[in-house]
């Protein structure tokens, strides 16, 4: 029952890591990166749909990614997608066939304010394994009656120890992305 509730507890932690880390992967550095694209949402005959699903992606250069649409008459609305996507500043072009999106140069303050999103998505990646902590606490005190107060101690330890090793997971992605950010 303690191996139940912890294992369904670590299977959670992990998936909240690896949400961190694509979130921070969408934080978009000095480089153009088809993963920075992947949350944007294009209004496809009236449906959200995820741009990755509607265009093809890749960057020719360092700081441009070309954009092919699979359906040539969505192309008007990927392009507004892209010019009204958040945190991006990016320039967008569109030639029939194509749209270019071209990343200008990170400014040094650019910078900063990315270095603060991408915390601001750490604390809220450790929220979730807290909140998951919790969770599992709370279910663990609820066998009380059914397990002794040595397991359920000892299932306490292991849980705390379970959430330390991801939320110091998380810690090492954000220095990680961080050191990306700042590097010119």
């Amino acid at each position: 029952m303690i191996a139940e509730v912890m294992t369904e507890a670590r299977e959670k932690m992990i998936k909240s890591v690896e949400a961190a880390k694509e979130d921070f992967g969408n934080v978009r550095t000095g480089r153009a990166n088809p993963a920075m694209f992947q949350k944007i949402l294009v209004d496809y005959y009236g449906t959200p749909t995820p741009l990755a699903q509607l265009a093809g992606m890749n960057n020719p250069e360092a700081r441009t990614l070309l954009v092919t649409p699979y359906d040539k008459a969505a192309l008007k609305e990927i392009e507004k997608a892209l010019v009204n996507a958040p945190n991006l500043g990016a320039n967008v072009g569109n030639d029939g066939t194509v749209i270019r999106v071209s990343l200008p140069e990170l400014t040094q303050e650019r910078r900063r304010e990315f270095v603060k999103i991408v915390r601001s998505k750490g604390e809220d990646a450790k929220v979730a394994i807290r909140n998951i902590r919790r969770k599992a606490k709370d279910d663990l005190d609820a066998l009380k009656s059914e397990v002794g107060e040595d397991d359920l101690a000892r299932g306490e330890k292991d849980l705390e120890a379970v959430t330390k090793v991801y939320i110091d997971a998380i810690d090492d992605a954000l220095k990680k992305k961080e050191a990306e950010l700042l590097e010119v």
